[in-house]
């Protein structure tokens, strides 16, 4: 039997995580209350049902603290594969969406401003811990978001161990959603090179530049034998999913390249392994990716 619980962020998009799920068929329960999940469970077995996803969040009031209990429940069980799915965005940005559709949120009844939202973030931040994904909508659109469901949720295999190995710009900010946080911003910068500084890290000759560089390499192997190192304890504690950023100043220049070579590694390893360039949005069409 498969039981995904979604959770997260009011505002942060559990319901489309939910319609998604039922598109796979999964049988989807809204706001149940924590303590009934486990009974469910029982009478699902018994009427052969074998996938099934609970939303779960603030609504449930003094009943959505008794989750964390639950979720611990779930994992002890042998004949469950449970995971906990987290939806995330910025503050900024719950902010802006709950203003502009003039949505209520379950904490309170008029306009949404920031302490609102930090104070579900706070009251959340115990089940955010036993998430075995976490996923950041606040960049994302619908079609970006099907396409993080489907890497997640269809892209493994059994308890094969999945990495995501994301790039980034500092100054676009940083991605909540990752495990391992690196700054590369230690090697040097292509942008100043006149002729490279229109290219990304996709492109032959940024690689080459940033690898023309003893210090990028010996990071890059070292780096690699150290995740390599700690998924082991990882997976002992659960966790089939790892999502590590790489992030320089713009996020088209360094991090891309290196994000690439770590992808490269982990996928000779076995590992299943997806890139994300996420700031590459940023540049113009006509700029190049060779």
């Amino acid at each position: 039997m498969k039981i995904i619980i979604v959770t997260g962020m009011s505002g942060a998009g559990k319901t489309k995580a939910a319609d998604w799920l039922e598109d796979q068929g999964f049988y989807c329960i809204d706001n149940m209350p924590p303590k009934l999940v486990m009974n469910f469970v029982d009478l699902s077995k018994a009427n052969g049902m074998d996938k099934i996803a609970f939303v779960a969040d603030i609504r449930g009031g003094e009943f959505f603290s008794d989750l964390v209990e639950v979720i611990d429940q779930l994992k002890k069980q042998e004949d469950i594969e449970s995971a906990v799915f987290f939806v995330d965005a910025s503050t900024p940005t719950l902010v802006r969406r709950f203003n502009e559709t003039r949505r209520h949120h379950p904490l309170a009844p008029g306009k949404v401003n920031q302490s609102i939202i930090e104070d579900e973030r706070a009251r959340l931040e115990s089940v955010r811990k036993k998430a075995d994904y976490i996923i950041d909508t606040s960049t994302m659109k619908v079609a970006d978001f099907n396409m993080a469901m489907t890497r997640i949720f269809l892209g493994s295999k059994g308890n094969q161990f999945n990495i995501n190995v994301t790039s980034f710009g500092f100054k676009y900010g940083i991605p909540s959603e990752s495990d391992i946080m690196v700054d590369v911003r230690f090697i040097p910068n292509p942008y100043y090179i006149k002729s490279l500084k229109p290219l990304t890290g996709n492109n032959k000759k940024i690689v080459n530049y940033v690898f023309k560089s003893e210090l990028a390499n010996e990071f890059v192997d070292r780096y690699h034998a150290l995740i390599k190192e700690l998924i082991p304890g990882y997976i002992h504690e659960g966790k089939y999913h790892l999502n590590v950023a790489f992030g320089c100043t713009g996020g088209h220049h360094r991090s891309v390249a290196i994000a690439n070579k770590m992808a490269e590694l982990f996928k000779a390893d076995g590992f299943r392994v997806t890139v994300t360039h996420r700031d590459l949005d940023f540049i113009a069409k006509g700029d190049s990716k060779k």
